[in-house]
């Protein structure tokens, strides 16, 4: 059975930081792309930062270039979102996704294009 799990989660002042988790038990993250979206209330899913769990590529939406960095540790099938300099407007549940074939790479990616997703994990960031 493929789930993924957040974590990592929390309340944060302005400024300030948090690393997401993203574990995935049932199968190889190896060779898909691993997604990471958030939703703020009232908004629409939109998607913030990927990388191919094959070569290492990543994306970046431009909200969130040059303060998160997302990377991957496949040895624990892990991939994790460091966020800095966290603002207010980055509030949002923050979910992972996965499902697609790494290779051809192309980003960005809508979130229909992927068949499994976690729970998700609140982000608050206050002012």
């Amino acid at each position: 059975q493929v789930q993924l799990v957040e974590s990592g989660g929390g309340l944060v002042q302005a400024g300030g930081s948090l690393r997401l988790s993203c574990t995935a038990s049932g199968f190889s993250l190896e060779h898909f792309v691993i997604d990471w979206f958030r939703q703020a209330p009232g908004k629409e899913r939109e998607e913030v930062a990927c990388v191919s769990g094959s070569d290492g590529s990543t994306y970046y939406a431009d909200s969130v270039k040059g303060r998160f960095t997302i990377s991957k540790d496949m040895s624990h099938n892990t991939v994790y979102l460091q966020m800095n300099n966290l603002k207010p407007d980055d509030t949002a549940v923050y979910y992972c996704a996965t499902g697609v074939v790494a290779k051809p790479w192309a980003p960005p990616y809508r979130d229909d294009s992927y068949a499994y997703w976690g729970e998700g994990t609140q982000v608050t960031v206050s002012s």
